[in-house]
């Protein structure tokens, strides 16, 4: 869980490095065709090859690690009414750098 008063806990390489962590310790039935190492260009579609129903659990489980419930993932995953077809770790990185700044 993440220290609320720790203002250094939201840099962008913090949040990279529980981001990391969080994809880590998801369910492996995902992993097995991913033979890299997770980085920030690590792709969830493409490379992790995470399916929809694991793209929630990943939200749920951000949310937790991060202790902020409603954070705004459709503007991330939506783009003009339509599904993105996949981002980057970095991506979600620059999501919660954002979005976690707001009280």
């Amino acid at each position: 869980m993440v220290d609320r008063n720790n203002k250094n806990h939201f840099d962008k390489d913090t949040i990279l490095r529980d981001l990391l962590k969080i994809l880590k310790d998801m369910p492996s039935d995902w992993e097995s065709g991913f033979s890299g190492t997770i980085g920030a260009d690590t792709r969830l579609v493409a490379d992790l090859a995470l399916e929809s129903i694991q793209i929630v659990q990943l939200v749920i489980a951000i949310e937790k690690h991060f202790q902020r419930q409603g954070l705004p993932f459709q503007t991330l995953f939506m783009s003009d009414n339509r599904n993105v077809d996949d981002i980057r770790v970095s991506d979600v990185v620059d999501f919660l750098h954002t979005h976690l700044k707001a009280p």
